[in-house]
């Protein structure tokens, strides 16, 4: 299909200004002046008027956990094809999935084997970032080959949960990215804090709203600045730290940049810029325990914070971290939090919310809103073609309409789980029309693509 999106306000990473886009079967072919595109166009083309719309790129989420084995009693609830179509209505249109562990001692291919098969029904594109879970020459040989040769070059690794990298081992990581290519992603929270605080707990102190006294902001921020020193020590091997939730790690972002260490890379969430840690006790046990997740939720002070680091750019990508379970999973455990399965949904609530509070009230502009929700993600994992509306790139855009506005609730939204971290939450925009590569895929909060549409998308850091 042909489509002329004619006289829409066009948001870039660089620039926003009123005109038409063009686009022929899969790509964007023209841009041009507002109401001048139908010069270019045949009958072919289908016209949609943009007026009083803005167009931006379609989201690139480089964080979610579809069909995650979390334990061996939790699967997390959204699949590739149920999360993907979530996704869709929200306006992300390219997701990058963080794998789960596989067995102990398994090569990297494992999981990526596994997870190529997961994800066939997917109706937007994805691609991967592996998982290290114990580091050998045949781990490192393999990530480079992942790198080098197969288009996957980002990898995590966890400094907490069952599998805790050491310095040497993650220095050891950092040095094949640094020598590969490759880029590092790391939860980074000190498991020794967070381990020995959760042993310390009475059985009084077990319900929701002890989870955050467990893992504090010194469990992060002693993490983040113990993986930016390894980093350096690396050569500045390049480092993106998932989920950063806490103003003291913020500040130790800043002080290794204000030494001039390069190539660090910071996410946060919806969760930490909308929510606070009130939500484990407001509303008593069982609805506090839908929203165990970690790193926690934190203070208002922390939520500021972040804010800030968006507008000034210390903080380069909103991700998701989308990892729901049912509410009958998460509140099996109101009495005891600590084996409650953690994660919380917000694939398909990011782009509205974070345009509406973020752009709507003047905290971001609208380039800022492209950059930290498609174009440094695109930039940052290597995603080709993707992450801005240009001449030649992929056809993935969103078309927002900020005369009409919704209320987040469970019977709305396409989660799986049963309801919603934002549930009675209220943007000024919706989510009017999303296409991914030419073809239309959601339009007013229908789905209208199809399972297995998605394409996986092979990757190369510049």
């Amino acid at each position: 299909m042909n489509y002329l999106i004619e006289n829409g306000l066009i948001c870039t990473a660089t620039r926003h200004f009123k005109g038409d886009i063009i686009i022929s079967k899969t790509i964007i072919s023209a841009i041009t002046e507002p109401l001048k595109g139908r010069q270019l166009v045949d009958d072919s083309y289908e016209i949609i008027d943009a007026t009083d719309h803005y167009v931006v790129p379609g989201g690139i989420d480089p964080h979610t956990h579809f069909d995650l084995q979390q334990s061996p009693l939790h699967r997390s609830c959204d699949d590739f094809y149920h999360g993907g179509l979530a996704a869709a209505c929200g306006g992300t249109t390219t997701i990058i999935d963080h794998m789960a562990f596989g067995p102990k001692g398994c090569t990297l291919h494992h999981q990526f084997d596994i997870y190529k098969k997961l994800a066939q029904s997917c109706p937007i594109d994805y691609s991967f970032h592996g998982v290290f879970q114990h580091i050998d020459e045949q781990i490192l040989t393999e990530a480079n080959e992942l790198i080098t040769l197969e288009g996957f070059p980002s990898f995590k690794a966890y400094t907490t949960y069952s599998a805790p990298m050491h310095d040497a081992e993650l220095l050891a990581i950092l040095e094949q990215m640094k020598t590969s290519h490759g880029l590092l992603t790391i939860h980074a929270e000190n498991d020794v804090i967070t381990t020995s605080l959760r042993r310390r707990l009475s059985k009084n102190e077990l319900t929701p709203a002890s989870q955050a006294t467990t893992r504090p902001n010194v469990a992060e921020s002693i993490s983040v600045a113990n993986v930016l020193g390894l980093a350096k020590t690396a050569g500045d091997a390049p480092i993106y730290i998932v989920h950063l939730s806490a103003k003291e790690s913020l500040r130790e972002v800043m002080l290794a940049r204000e030494t001039n260490q390069q190539n660090i890379f910071i996410e946060t969430c919806p969760q930490y810029l909308f929510l606070t840690d009130s939500k484990f006790s407001d509303g008593g046990p069982l609805e506090g325990i839908k929203y165990m997740l970690a790193p926690p939720l934190r203070k208002q002070a922390d939520q500021a914070a972040l804010w800030q680091g968006l507008q000034t750019g210390a903080i380069q990508v909103v991700a998701t971290d989308h990892c729901p379970f049912t509410v009958e999973e998460k509140q099996a455990y109101v009495n005891d939090f600590r084996h409650c399965p953690g994660g919380i949904s917000g694939v398909e609530e990011r782009m509205p919310l974070l345009f509406s509070e973020g752009v709507l009230t003047g905290k971001l502009t609208p380039e800022q809103f492209v950059q930290v929700t498609a174009t440094n993600a695109a930039t940052i994992f290597g995603l080709p073609r993707k992450g801005d509306i240009q001449i030649g790139y992929d056809a993935d855009i969103v078309l927002f309409n900020p005369k009409e506005s919704r209320t987040f609730t469970a019977n709305t939204l396409h989660t799986t789980c049963g309801y919603s971290a934002y549930e009675g939450m209220s943007v000024n925009v919706t989510v009017a029309k999303v296409f991914l590569r030419g073809q239309l895929i959601a339009e007013n909060n229908t789905f209208c693509g199809e399972a297995g549409y998605g394409q996986l998308v092979h990757r190369k850091r510049i």
